[in-house]
């Protein structure tokens, strides 16, 4: 029997001042056979934060909202995109609650778009055992504090850049986690996941820049697909779907 929701908030949340990433705390812990479900590292800073394609996470001591939430879904192997867009999806709309006036995006697959600019992004990591999918760890980094970023981050942005508003970290961790293990914690729909995530998807109905790191090109975006693919309509009028990893985003 899965879990239930007020059984996951109630699990620990483990605080740490700094650590190499709060993914890789919480795998080790699923390694040594002492993490369950709803359990929860938060974490003030991350010396090798992880993000999508092998980047690193850069962030801001005591700024940033760090944290890996360890889930147990209750879905099958091939329906992973589904958890990851609802994931997407718990994040986008708590943001999209806390502040009026923000234009909340996700930008496939799991970035998420404040204002047409980066604010956060997740990386969702899985552990399967035999056919069953024991684990999913599900990291997300988020900038809440920064008064502003590197030269060299001319798209990022924070809630308090785009706001003005000085958000209580604690307070933005707590209605993100109870939102992201609300929503992960039972079956999902997938065509009414998916339609959410459409309706938060950055480009949408729009061209955009794209490259496979030797040339570049333009593509119209559709919508992503149930098997978390974005489908687009090249420029000679054909539909084409993307799989994750074979092509970069351009901004």
């Amino acid at each position: 029997m899965a879990p239930s929701l007020q059984a996951l908030l109630d699990a620990p949340i483990i605080e740490l001042d700094t650590i190499d990433s709060t993914n890789n705390y919480a795998m080790r812990l699923i390694d040594a056979d002492t993490a369950h479900a709803g359990l929860t590292i938060l974490a003030r800073q991350q010396t090798r934060g992880k993000g999508q394609r092998e980047r690193i996470w850069v962030d801001s001591p005591g700024e940033s909202l760090l944290a890996s939430f360890v889930c147990t879904p209750d879905c099958s192997v091939d329906e992973q995109p589904i958890f990851n867009a609802a994931s997407a999806v718990a994040v986008a709309d708590v943001l999209a609650h806390l502040y009026e006036g923000w234009d909340i995006r996700i930008k496939w697959p799991n970035d998420i778009i404040l204002n047409d600019k980066k604010a956060g992004g997740i990386l969702i990591e899985n552990v399967l055992r035999g056919n069953g999918w024991i684990y999913s760890i599900v990291g997300l980094g988020l900038n809440v504090l920064q008064g502003s970023f590197p030269t060299d981050l001319p798209n990022a942005t924070s809630l308090w850049c785009a706001s003005g508003k000085h958000f209580s970290l604690s307070a933005v961790f707590d209605a993100i986690r109870k939102e992201l293990l609300k929503r992960t914690h039972q079956p999902l729909n997938g065509n009414e996941v998916i339609t959410e995530y459409n309706n938060y998807l950055f480009k949408r109905d729009q061209w955009q820049l794209f490259s496979d790191g030797v040339g570049e090109w333009t593509a119209y975006i559709l919508k992503v697909e149930s098997n978390g693919q974005l489908q687009v309509r090249e420029s000679n009028g054909e539909i084409s779907s993307y799989s994750h990893g074979t092509v970069l985003w351009k901004w």
